[in-house]
């Protein structure tokens, strides 16, 4: 009997996620808070090609750089950290451009990921080349009339000067979701949860019935409803409807019936993201997702990368306090109107 015991204690630890916390009906137990910051990239550069992964040589490469920005964002030696001076011509740093996120506000990590100890080049892993894919031509046409209205900001109404109309200040509803305070920047909520410039971290709650997914950016929040079926297609959100299920020890999250403004850039009321999460070890998340959305990209793309777990906390994101600075936003674009008109601010 002592011998039948230890073969079966031996084989249940050879099995996956046999020595993972399980919860009361037995499944993984995927709750905790993780910290998604990662020097590793969505897309990988293009002239890494189709190389999955880097050296331990080129990983470390990668976190010196790092270190060396964020140790030159200290206040005494970077002027990117002080206030815009008086006077000037509107470009950065100057009058007219009241200065906005710098590098003191970037915290992507201090290093890359590994999965299966190897650092990878990218987040993205179909394509072969980590990019993605070619863009449909409708899509592609869009995108290039929307980068015809970008510009810097100058401190002037150039959008009177060049007959844009409505122009990019008419409407507070012409305004992205992020300033707005409605998203988070990116696709920082997903799905698919991507990392993003800062507040990085996410937290898991799990039921036997549903999985939350809490996010620190503009704390936006998931719930994935488990074994059930999806809303009807009128009933659409920025972060659609998941459904999720278990196929062993992972969780599968399908999520379909977005708005037009999924939080995924570039995407439609098309798009369809499934997810998948399981446990690697008890402080670390494997995250894999695939993307589909015919109206924008001309074939799907997938990729995949790791959640470790993190003692710190989610504090408030407080955005900026219910959209007050809309007032001001929009003040001071009624100013620049009328001295682009022949008037005085």
């Amino acid at each position: 009997m002592r011998i039948q015991l230890l073969t079966i204690l031996a084989i249940a630890a050879a099995l996956p996620g046999a020595d993972v916390a399980r919860t009361s009906d037995g499944r993984p137990d995927l709750s905790g808070m993780y910290d998604i910051a990662t020097l590793t990239p969505l897309v990988r550069p293009a002239n890494l090609g189709e190389r999955l992964t880097l050296t331990d040589a080129e990983a470390v490469a990668l976190a010196k750089a790092e270190a060396a920005r964020k140790a030159k964002n200290d206040q005494a030696s970077d002027p990117n950290r002080k206030a815009p001076p008086a006077g000037g011509d509107g470009s950065e740093g100057a009058a007219g451009n009241v200065g906005g996120y710098n590098t003191l506000w970037v915290d992507n990590g201090t290093g890359g990921f590994k999965i299966d100890g190897k650092w990878r080049t990218s987040i993205i892993t179909d394509p072969p080349n980590g990019r993605m894919p070619a863009l449909t031509p409708a899509t592609a046409k869009l995108a290039a009339e929307r980068a015809k209205l970008a510009r810097p900001n100058r401190g002037d109404a150039w959008w009177v000067k060049e007959g844009i109309t409505p122009g990019p200040f008419d409407d507070p509803e012409l305004r992205p979701l992020g300033e707005r305070c409605l998203m988070g920047f990116g696709s920082s909520a997903g799905p698919p949860a991507l990392p993003v410039l800062y507040n990085n971290i996410k937290q898991i709650v799990q039921t036997k019935d549903h999985v939350m997914i809490f996010n620190e950016m503009v704390h936006d929040t998931r719930i994935i409803r488990l074994n059930a079926k999806h809303e009807p297609p009128d009933i659409r959100r920025w972060m659609g409807d998941s459904i999720g299920h278990w196929e062993g020890d992972t969780l599968v999250v399908d999520t379909i019936n977005f708005n037009n403004q999924p939080a995924l850039a570039s995407a439609t009321k098309s798009l369809h993201v499934i997810e998948r999460f399981s446990r690697i070890d008890a402080k670390t998340l494997l995250y894999k997702f695939t993307v589909e959305d015919p109206a924008v990209w001309t074939k799907p793309w997938s990729g995949e990368m790791v959640w470790p777990a993190t003692e710190a906390r989610i504090y408030e994101y407080a955005c900026h306090e219910g959209n007050y600075s809309f007032g001001g936003i929009l003040r001071g674009a009624r100013l620049l109107e009328a001295e682009a008109l022949g008037g005085k601010r």
